[in-house]
């Protein structure tokens, strides 16, 4: 079908179909990133239950390293605060790539004639159709 087609059009579904490889991409960022996030929050949250005399250690690559109960607190709430900031980022981005998905998706099927559903990115259509 691809041979067939406009070069304008060529051109422009493989502009989709980097943009559904870039949302692809970003979706597992941000998985990553929230994951990152819920083990931080749940580690900070589990520094309430420990007395602040306790001996801590906390991971420096390969190893594990002693640390300060307030040490340990203040860079846990400072890696919560950056990944919150980080999945913000992440889904203002894949907003902006789903919009300019459909943008150009839109543009491509006026170009094709109108075409309806089924169009090339299949019934589903957008970015990160498919599940991960």
């Amino acid at each position: 079908m691809q041979g067939n087609l406009p070069p304008e059009a060529q051109e422009k579904l493989e502009e989709l179909q980097d943009l559904q490889e870039t949302a692809q991409q970003v979706a597992a960022q941000k998985q990553q990133a929230e994951t990152n996030l819920q083990e931080s929050r749940t580690a900070l949250d589990e520094l309430d239950d420990i007395n602040e005399d306790t001996t801590m250690y906390r991971e420096v690559g390969e190893l594990l390293v002693k640390t300060e109960f307030d040490e340990a607190q203040d860079d846990l709430e400072e890696k919560v605060s950056s990944l919150e900031v980080r999945v913000e980022t992440l889904e203002k981005q894949e907003e902006r790539v789903q919009e300019q998905f459909e943008d150009l998706q839109g543009d491509l099927q006026q170009m094709l004639g109108g075409g309806g559903a089924g169009g090339p990115g299949g019934p589903a259509g957008g970015p990160g159709a498919g599940g991960a």
